[in-house]
């Protein structure tokens, strides 16, 4: 081969190395580029949740223009938002499949996925259902006994209760430490056990044992046939919740004399249920959702209950001229006695005992903190707002 040949081979071969580097460059800038927007899509896409849109039927216990419906919307707000929008939970008002007292067979048998309701509504089932929610006061508030059932063993009994106990294929959570509730509406003004003998009274679960102890002749209704009751001469008087309830129900267009603060009713919650095989069917994140949803609940309802309860207590003050009362000494006093009555009595069921036993040490202990270390907000109020307080 001539040397002229032999440059010209160089040349050739010289020019494909080139040539495949080049692409071999290319591939790798093109592969690298690819995987770095590969990578960056997957740093930037949202972190969706991949769970299957679910659309729950929740019944409640109550009307269509209760303000505890209102709440139990604030709960179903904050499970859809917080799922977005994967689950979703129709809510019914009372009567709209079952009546307010079915609510739990009904979640119970699948009827309904779920129920917004209180433990008081079942307690004919077992008397200790209405220690989750109209249970004694051992000097403990609403909130820390919401605080015993997370941290102080009481979730664990409720569950006990409704599975061990019951076989109730329902699980359930609570939320919104209900502020006290009053002793109630009367046609008069109701100072001693002596003033309330022989009168027909509305109440529900633990609270129907002690007010019976004191000599009321009591009836446990739902909120939607108190009225109804009241007309018909059925009950003489009544108690409910708080004064939005109360007054949307007419209280105050048949009695003038609203008694506040009471020991019958004076820790309760709502307690959220769904069919224990529809929930955990559920993909887990769902499932944390419906049960954390209860404690963002809480916050909304107990806010939203401080300003609407004060608002509509000064319009039945100013606008409708009805009375408000402390309920006095002696009839708390009473009331305290016929628990003790009541506690002795239902203590000899050994699973009724363990949760008051519990219940007892828990508020022996918090309250214990809570009253030593509180300000006194009643010393406080009357320091700027002196002569404003009924008692």
């Amino acid at each position: 081969m001539t040397m002229s040949k032999v440059r010209y081979r160089d040349r050739t071969l010289a020019k494909e190395n080139k040539g495949k580097a080049a692409a071999g460059r290319r591939r790798f800038l093109t592969g690298a580029a690819g995987a770095v927007a590969g990578g960056a899509a997957l740093v930037a896409a949202p972190n969706v949740s991949r769970a299957q849109t679910v659309t729950l039927k929740m019944q409640s216990s109550w009307g269509a223009t209760s303000p505890f419906q209102d709440m139990a919307k604030q709960y179903i707000d904050r499970v859809e938002a917080m799922s977005g929008g994967r689950l979703k939970v129709d809510l019914l008002p009372e009567g709209a499949v079952v009546k307010a007292f079915q609510v739990q067979d009904a979640c119970h048998k699948g009827v309904l996925d779920a129920a917004h309701t209180v433990t008081a509504y079942w307690y004919s089932k077992n008397k200790a259902a209405s220690l989750f929610g109209t249970g004694p006061v051992f000097g403990a508030n609403a909130s820390q006994i919401l605080a015993w059932i997370h941290y102080g063993g009481g979730k664990e009994l409720y569950a006990e209760l409704l599975g061990d106990i019951l076989n109730l294929n329902v699980v359930g959570f609570f939320a919104m430490p209900m502020p006290t509730q009053p002793l109630g509406w009367f046609k008069k003004h109701v100072e001693t056990v002596d003033d309330m003998q022989g009168l027909k009274y509305r109440t529900v679960g633990l609270a129907t044992d002690i007010m019976q102890g004191m000599g009321l002749k009591v009836t446990q209704l739902p909120g939607g046939e108190i009225m109804p009751a009241l007309e018909k001469g059925v009950i003489d008087a009544f108690e409910f919740n708080n004064p939005t309830a109360d007054s949307r129900f007419g209280a105050q267009d048949v009695s003038k004399h609203y008694h506040m603060g009471s020991y019958h009713q004076a820790a309760e919650f709502f307690e959220i249920i769904f069919n224990k095989d529809k929930f955990q069917s559920l993909p887990a994140e769902q499932q944390a959702i419906l049960e954390y949803g209860a404690e963002a609940a809480n916050t909304a309802n107990y806010g939203w209950a401080m300003d609407i309860y004060s608002t509509d207590l000064q319009k039945l003050i100013n606008e409708h001229g009805v009375n408000v009362y402390r309920t006095s000494q002696a009839i708390m006093d009473a009331q305290l006695k016929s628990w003790d009555t009541v506690l002795e009595k239902l203590n000899q069921d050994p699973f009724f005992k363990k949760i008051v036993d519990s219940q007892r040490a828990w508020s022996e202990r918090v309250a214990f903190y809570d009253i030593v270390n509180a300000a006194d907000y009643k010393l406080a109020y009357e320091h700027y707002f002196p002569g404003k307080l009924p008692f």
